[in-house]
């Protein structure tokens, strides 16, 4: 058993339910998507949900980023509610799935429900190794900080030493954020946030702004790394470049920011400080690829099961690419059966 406390590392993030299937690119031009994006859907697809209901076989699969990291962590750490994951889900049968797959992972979830909204869906379109993510929040949009405040909840903050909160979140209730954050810097615990998606540099860049200076970790992929970049006007798309800058961004606590941007089968680059390492990453050969989908909430979830437990930063993405890989090799984000890593 991992003699991690229960609630060590709390997650915060939109649980949905993946509605998974594969398409052809045609499909995605159609709906005017593109290949490894996501984005939040607005009303021109509600249709397009009609139609992978009606005339492809889909996969019903727990989503959700942080909801996928913190399944993942669990999977790792097999020791159940180290991790808990405040988010909000409608009173419907979705709602129960997500926190049953979520309890059954280990995973201590706090849902907010909401008794008229239904729970939140996205459509996870697979084209080849590509995954096209277009999420409809419905109540996972209605979170608001009052949940924060409940005694229970403030008795999990409290014994939490770790934050995980995606991007994603951004859109729904920066206040809630900034609580935590705050909370975070203020009794010098961790505070790691993803940039999850370009659209968030592009389009909520000033409240992610007002975010960055309480993050201690900050997670991206290259795509996120870039829109970053070019949202802080930084005229680079070099990846290590763009991390250094990251990393040197002004910050409350005296901590140094740590940054970890994936790059696929690229190299993952870390920078700590001024001090950049790349980290080679295994790859798989292509006809071990099922889906990408998942990958970068995986890689989260496999190092942050070895960063709470205060393990050095190259076994936190050693174990991060790991989880990754093995999530690659399945639809979805699904854990196989059995760890390799312990």
């Amino acid at each position: 058993m991992s003699p991690l406390p229960e609630n060590t590392l709390i997650g915060m993030c939109n649980p949905l339910l993946d509605i998974q299937t594969t398409v052809e690119k045609s499909f995605l031009d159609k709906w005017g998507l593109k290949e490894n994006d996501a984005i939040l859907c607005d009303d021109k697809h509600n249709d397009m949900f009609t139609e992978l209901t009606k005339d492809f076989t889909v996969e019903y699969i727990p989503g959700g980023a942080a909801q996928n990291s913190l399944r993942v962590a669990q999977w790792i750490l097999n020791s159940p509610n180290r991790t808990v994951f405040f988010g909000a889900v409608g009173k419907d049968q979705y709602g129960e799935l997500l926190a049953t797959k979520a309890k059954e992972a280990g995973v201590n979830v706090q849902y907010q429900i909401n008794e008229t909204v239904k729970t939140g869906t996205c459509a996870a379109l697979i084209n080849g190794t590509h995954r096209s993510l277009c999420a409809h929040l419905a109540a996972a949009n209605t979170f608001t900080q009052d949940h924060l405040q409940k005694e229970e909840n403030q008795k999990i903050i409290e014994q939490a030493k770790y934050f995980y909160v995606t991007g994603f979140f951004i859109t729904v209730c920066p206040p809630a954020i900034i609580q935590l954050a705050t909370h975070s810097a203020e009794f010098n615990k961790t505070f790691t946030l993803n940039l999850s998606a370009p659209f968030i540099s592009q389009f909520f860049f000033d409240k992610l702004s007002e975010i960055i200076p309480l993050v201690d970790v900050l997670f991206g992929n290259e795509d996120e790394a870039a829109a970053f970049a070019k949202a802080h006007g930084w005229e680079t798309t070099c990846v290590k470049e763009i991390a250094l800058k990251a990393a040197a961004l002004p910050k409350k606590s005296t901590k140094p920011r740590l940054v970890v941007f994936t790059q696929g089968p690229e190299p993952v680059v870390v920078v700590e400080g001024d001090k950049v390492t790349e980290y080679p990453v295994t790859r798989l050969p292509k006809e071990e690829i099922v889906d990408t989908n998942g990958a970068g909430d995986a890689f989260v979830g496999g190092f942050l099961s070895q960063f709470i437990q205060g393990k050095g930063i190259e076994a936190s993405v050693a174990c991060g690419s790991y989880a990754a890989q093995e999530i690659i090799k399945k639809h979805g984000c699904t854990v196989p059966s059995v760890c390799k890593y312990h």
